[in-house]
C-alpha cells in the first residue's frame, strides 16, 4: 500500500488528483467549524453534550459538525438516503429499472438528477425536523419563522455544497467523493480516541497499571478488529463458470473459463446504517413532540428508552440487552434484504445461460439459480453475523469504566473499506498511465 502511495506521489497526473482531493477535504473541515447564524454556542454545548442514537451516528460521520450545529450538520446523510430510495424504487418501478440497466450514460445522468432532487427534498424535511427538535432547548437566538427559515436553508445549503464537493472529488480527485467525505469525518475523531487512551494510562495525573492494561487491551482489540475487517472485505467465494465454443461471425471462439466473485460482505456497511436508522427513528420522532421525554414515565417513555438504550447512559440494563438483540436481528435481516436487492441469482443464471455458459456440475437455468441462491445464503449468514458483531462491539465498551472511544466497529468498517477502495483506484490510475505512455 505504501509503495503504491509513493509511486502515485511521483506521478504528476496522479499527484495533481491527490492535491486537489486534499484541498477539497480542507474546505470540508473548515465548513465543519462554521456555526449556523442565530445559534447560541453556550446553550448548544449543553444541548449536544449527550448526543446519542442516530444523532451520535450523524455526528460521527460529519466529523463533529452536528454537535457544533455547523452548515454541514446533516453531513451527506440526505444524499445517502436518497440514493438508497432511488435504488429501491428501481426494484418496483419498471421504467426506472430499465433506465438503470439500459439507459447508458444518459440514463445515469437522469438517475443522478433524480437523486439530487430527492436529496434536496430530504434535506428540507430533515432540516425542519432538526429545528423543531432543538428549538425547545433554547439554542436558537430567535423563535420565529425567520429564524427557522434561516436554520433550515443553511442546513440545506451545507448538504448541497457537500454533494458538490463529493462530485468534484469523484471526477477530478481520488476515490469516491461521498465515501471520502464520510472517511474524513470519521478519521477526524482519531485525536480524541488517542486522548482517551492516554487518559486511561495516566489516570487522574499519575501512572496507572490497570489503565495501561486496559489501554493495551483496547489497542490489541482494535488491531484484531481491523485485521478481521480487511479479511472479510477482501475475501470472496469464486463460482467457476465455463463457456462452450461458439461461432462469432466467421470464426470459432474457443471455450473460456472464468468465475463469479461473491464477497462475504456484499452489502457493506448499509445494513448497519439501515438498522441504526430503524432503531433510533422512534426516539427522534418522540423527542420532536415531547422534548423532556427522558425524564417522564409512561408508554412513550418506555419506547424512547428502548430506542436509545445502547447509546445513552442511565438506561436500565434490561433495555440495553433487548435493544442489542433486536439490533442484531435487524442487521442480519437487512443484510439479506439489501444483498438480494442488488444481486438477483435468477438474473445472473439467465445471463450465464444466454451466453452459452454453465457452472460445472450444475445444469443451466433454474438449477443454477438455486445453486447461486444457496451459496449466497450461506455467505450472507456469515457476513450478517459479522456485521452485527462489529456493530454491537461499541455497546460493550459502555460497561468499561472511563472508556468512551469515538471509534467503534462501524467506523472501522467504513474507514478500512474506503482506504482499500482508494488504494485500488490509485493502482488503476498508475496502470492506466503506463498504458498511455506505452501507446504514445
Amino acid at each position: 500500500m505504501f509503495k503504491t502511495i509513493i509511486s502515485a506521489l511521483k506521478t504528476p497526473d496522479v499527484r495533481k488528483r491527490i492535491l486537489y482531493t486534499l484541498l477539497l477535504i480542507v474546505l470540508f473541515r473548515l465548513g465543519c467549524f462554521i456555526t449556523i447564524p442565530g445559534v447560541d454556542t453556550f446553550k448548544l454545548s449543553e444541548a449536544m453534550s449527550g448526543a446519542n442514537g442516530m444523532a451520535g451516528l450523524i455526528n460521527l460521520i460529519s466529523g463533529g459538525a452536528f454537535s457544533r450545529f455547523s452548515i454541514f450538520a446533516m453531513s451527506i446523510t440526505p444524499y445517502i438516503t436518497a440514493s438508497i430510495v432511488i435504488q429501491l424504487l428501481g426494484m418496483v418501478i419498471p421504467s426506472l429499472e430499465r433506465l438503470m440497466k439500459e439507459g447508458g450514460e444518459e440514463g445515469r445522468n437522469r438517475i443522478n438528477k433524480y437523486t439530487k432532487l430527492l436529496t434536496i427534498v430530504l434535506a428540507l424535511i430533515e432540516g425542519i425536523g432538526l429545528y423543531l427538535s432543538y428549538r425547545s432547548s433554547g439554542i436558537f437566538v430567535g423563535d420565529g419563522f425567520a429564524t427557522g427559515a434561516l436554520v433550515v436553508i443553511s442546513l440545506m445549503a451545507g448538504t448541497a455544497l457537500l454533494m458538490w464537493l463529493g462530485e468534484q472529488i469523484t471526477e477530478k480527485g481520488v476515490g469516491n467523493g461521498i465515501s471520502m467525505i464520510i472517511f474524513v469525518g470519521i478519521v477526524s475523531g482519531l485525536p480524541s480516541a488517542v486522548t482517551t487512551i492516554w487518559s486511561l494510562i495516566m489516570g487522574t495525573g499519575s501512572f496507572s497499571t490497570t489503565g495501561l492494561l486496559m489501554a493495551l487491551g483496547v489497542i490489541i482489540g482494535a488491531i484484531i478488529l481491523v485485521a478481521g475487517v480487511i479479511f472479510v472485505q477482501q475475501a470472496e467465494r469464486r463460482i467457476p463458470v465455463q463457456y462452450a465454443k461458439k461461432v462469432v461471425g466467421r470464426r470459432m471462439v474457443g471455450a473460456q473459463n472464468t468465475h463469479i466473485p461473491l464477497k462475504l460482505a456484499m452489502a457493506g456497511v448499509m445494513p448497519i446504517i439501515f438498522a441504526s436508522s430503524f432503531m433510533t427513528f422512534p426516539a427522534m420522532i418522540i423527542q420532536m413532540f415531547v422534548p423532556d421525554i427522558a425524564t417522564q414515565t409512561g408508554f412513550w417513555s418506555v419506547i424512547y428508552k428502548f430506542s436509545v438504550a445502547t447509546s445513552s447512559a442511565g438506561v436500565p440494563v434490561g433495555y440495553t440487552i433487548v435493544n442489542a438483540i433486536v439490533y442484531l436481528l435487524l442487521i442480519v435481516g437487512f443484510t439479506f434484504f439489501y444483498t438480494y436487492a442488488t444481486f438477483n441469482p435468477a438474473e445472473v443464471a439467465n445471463n450465464i445461460k444466454r451466453n452459452g455458459g454453465f457452472i460445472p456440475g450444475i445444469r443451466a437455468g433454474k438449477p443454477t439459480s438455486d445453486y447461486l441462491a444457496s451459496v449466497i445464503s450461506k455467505l450472507l449468514w456469515f457476513g450478517g453475523l459479522f456485521l452485527a458483531i462489529i456493530a454491537i462491539l461499541p455497546m460493550l465498551t459502555r460497561f468499561i469504566p472511563n472508556v468512551d472511544l469515538t471509534f467503534g466497529g462501524t467506523s472501522i468498517l467504513i474507514v478500512v473499506g474506503v482506504a482499500l477502495e482508494m488504494v485500488q483506484q490509485l493502482e488503476s490510475l498508475l496502470v492506466m498511465r503506463h498504458y498511455k505512455g506505452f501507446l504514445d
